[in-house]
């Protein structure tokens, strides 16, 4: 069996464990789902490792991987780069070409592989820009483009497949396998350096709190895989003999689930707060008995405690409600869902508790690029899920809460550092402690609670903390509201910028016959508009203390997007980008 110590292990360890698995990764091309067996996995990534070598590719180049979906393409590139000892550089393709040319530059690819013409389009604005930049290659069949088949057919030769073997036996565990640039919140992106031993470590410890039945499960895969998380769960499902299929778009999810019937899907809160939304709309719509068991079933998820605790005639009533209401959410899932796996940021614990009650339970994690991602993760097995928290360690490892309240984690999987920036790397790994920014706290269970970012946290005049996640968390609940960033550092009070939802407020104004206009500037103007989101905000600020209620807001017209600048790549809010975006608005409330 093939010892995993670096990341190119991952499919020879499966072909050794499960012989083949045919559909070891799906991609749908021209509307049919196109299978890769391991085997093919393994041929196709050994003969990019010889076209690569042929290439005059040497150990510590680097190559850059752009693609505007998942693909099988970026995992045999990804492999037979590595297995050269070669570096791979994923890069989000919804970064601005400014970005492309920083990461670019940067990092010193030599080679770079695009997914599509408009990926392609950008890369070719900042090109000559980019001295270290031999050859683009894409994916997709673009006219005047090398496309990446011409490396399968360079790599054809087997006669130089020794030196794949050679190379292979030269790459350690502790030699740098990828390089990551955070899309960060803030500031230029940084270069995440990740061993091969930091994610493999990674997957390997959190692969015990993965309760899949091996060589029997099928994944979904539609988060961005230059992002760690995705990634890593990739290696993860290799590992565990999972069929991989990769949905086309975010916008066919929907589609994708249906035909793909998958056990395993991956998503960051934002996607599941969508999820919940679109099911609850359509109860709202319902009639009669069937509305009334729709939200009674809701209100009984919302009570939802594991392991029985809420008592036997709980477990009776909830053993109707999924048998009555929540079956249909399991199919609207594809049917066969199991488990959906939560990281990146909080996620709500109403969320937690309905999927859960609903028998889709959403295993919610705690980690950073600069972990590799995994530092915790619930576990539905041996009690070791607990609603409101990240889960316990996984074993390899230690964390510490600083005096300020700070999560302080140390392990195999805490980075290298980060790529040409020696001073911030001793800034934040001292000791061997890496300082993530984030506040947490463990209960007596050894379970761990994030509470807020540390660098998010901000004090107003009078000098009380506002941790802003967990106010927009709860503000979030409400259907009016699409997004809200809360603001009011070294103001008196805080205040709040909301993106309204505003297909739920036209319905709304629909259904009570009121004008409110056609367009978002009208919208975000209109007074009833204002006042009934004002009622919103009055319902939620009851929660808080005084000091942290919010006094004023201000809706805006725009809908926060990565497009836009408003969110990252994961759907975090870009809070400095959107301070300033809305500084008119900022004065407004505060002047």
């Amino acid at each position: 069996m093939t010892q995993i110590t670096r990341l190119f292990d991952f499919p020879y360890y499966q072909q050794d464990k499960f012989t083949t698995i045919p559909d070891a990764l799906v991609t749908k091309v021209d509307g049919v789902w196109v299978k890769t067996s391991t085997q093919e996995y393994i041929a196709k990534a050994n003969a990019v490792s010889r076209a690569l070598l042929r290439m005059g590719l040497k150990k510590g180049d680097r190559i850059a991987l752009i693609s505007t979906n998942n693909r099988t393409e970026w995992n045999i590139m990804d492999i037979g780069a590595l297995q050269t000892g070669a570096q791979t550089v994923p890069i989000y393709p919804t970064i601005s070409e400014v970005d492309y040319e920083y990461i670019l530059n940067h990092s010193e690819a030599s080679y770079c592989f695009v997914s599509d013409v408009e990926v392609l389009a950008k890369v070719n604005m900042i090109r000559d820009k980019v001295p270290h930049l031999k050859e683009v290659f894409s994916f997709d069949k673009i006219d005047g483009c090398k496309n990446w088949n011409e490396l399968l057919a360079l790599g054809e030769d087997t006669s130089n497949q020794n030196e794949v073997e050679e190379a292979k036996n030269n790459v350690k565990e502790d030699d740098l396998a990828t390089i990551i640039y955070t899309s960060g919140t803030t500031g230029r992106p940084k270069g995440v350096m990740l061993s091969h031993k930091n994610i493999v470590s990674d997957v390997l410890y959190s692969a015990e709190r993965i309760p899949f039945q091996e060589g029997n499960a099928t994944a979904l895969s539609f988060l961005p895989v230059c992002h760690i998380f995705e990634r890593m769960l990739l290696y993860l499902y290799q590992y565990y003999g999972v069929s991989i299929y990769f949905g086309e778009s975010i916008d066919k999810i929907t589609d994708n689930l249906k035909e793909v019937k998958p056990t395993v899907i991956t998503a960051v809160p934002r996607l599941l707060e969508k999820v919940y939304d679109k099911i609850y709309a359509k109860g709202t719509e319902l009639t009669g008995i069937k509305k009334k068991l729709f939200f009674w079933a809701i209100d009984l998820g919302l009570r939802y405690e594991p392991y029985g605790a809420n008592g036997a005639w709980y477990e009776f009533q909830l053993k109707i409600a999924r048998k009555l209401i929540f079956s249909k959410w399991k199919e609207g899932l594809g049917g066969k869902i199991e488990l959906m796996v939560s990281g990146s940021a909080a996620l709500q614990t109403r969320l937690t508790r309905v999927f859960a009650a609903a028998e889709i339970p959403v295993m919610e994690g705690y980690g950073l690029t600069e972990t590799s991602p995994v530092v915790s993760v619930n576990d539905l097995r041996n009690k070791g899920f607990r609603v409101g928290t990240v889960g316990k360690l996984i074993g390899c490892v230690e964390v510490k809460i600083a005096s300020d309240g700070e999560i302080l984690v140390k392990g195999p999987n805490v980075m290298m550092g980060y790529l040409k920036d020696e001073k911030l790397t001793n800034e934040v790994i001292v000791d061997g402690y890496f300082h993530t920014g984030d506040i947490g706290e463990f209960d007596k269970d050894g379970f761990l609670k994030i509470t807020d970012r540390k660098k998010e946290m901000f004090k107003t005049s009078g000098g009380k903390y506002i941790a802003p996640q967990i106010i927009e968390n709860l503000m979030k609940q409400s259907r009016f509201i699409e997004q809200i960033m809360v603001i009011g550092e070294g103001q008196k009070m805080p205040a709040a910028f909301i993106q309204p939802n505003f297909d739920f407020v036209k319905e709304w104004a629909a259904i009570h016959k009121f004008d409110i206009g056609t367009t978002n500037e009208e919208i975000v103007t209109n007074e009833k508009v204002i006042a009934r989101i004002q009622e919103e905000i009055d319902h939620i600020n009851v929660k808080f203390g005084h000091w942290e209620q919010i006094k004023r807001f201000e809706l805006t017209p725009d809908i926060w997007s990565i497009e836009g600048g408003h969110l990252t790549p994961t759907l975090k809010l870009k809070r400095k980008i959107i301070l300033q975006q809305y500084d008119a608005l900022y004065n407004k409330i505060f002047n």
